[in-house]
């Protein structure tokens, strides 16, 4: 598997997490904004398929956030496919703990 990214089973599971316990989740967390790291950015869109990039939503079991970045082909489904070098990324980082320091803020 590349660098930075997590099976299609643990994206799933982590996206069920997310849909079943994101209102337990908000009601002791607050959850701004991610911080995408370059790298993914530019691993998710290298592929010539990718036109477009779409994120979800997930917890893991501690309850922690994730979000899910897949690059999307022209038809507008998400392009998963291992073999062909199509990964789901996970290295991103939430805010809070990661997030903007100086102003201007969008979510401050």
């Amino acid at each position: 598997m590349a660098v930075n990214t997590i099976t299609l089973e643990q994206a799933q599971e982590w996206a069920q997490n997310w849909n079943e316990k994101k209102s337990e989740f908000f009601k002791t967390r607050e959850l701004k904004a991610f911080t995408i790291p370059r790298q993914v950015i530019e691993d998710v869109t290298k592929h010539p398929d990718v036109v477009d990039v779409r994120t979800y939503m997930g917890l893991d079991k501690e309850m922690e956030p994730h979000m899910m970045v897949v690059g999307v082909g022209s038809d507008g489904n998400d392009l998963i496919n291992e073999s062909q070098g199509l990964f789901i990324y996970n290295h991103v980082k939430p805010c809070p703990n990661i997030c903007n320091g100086v102003a201007p803020f969008i979510n401050g």
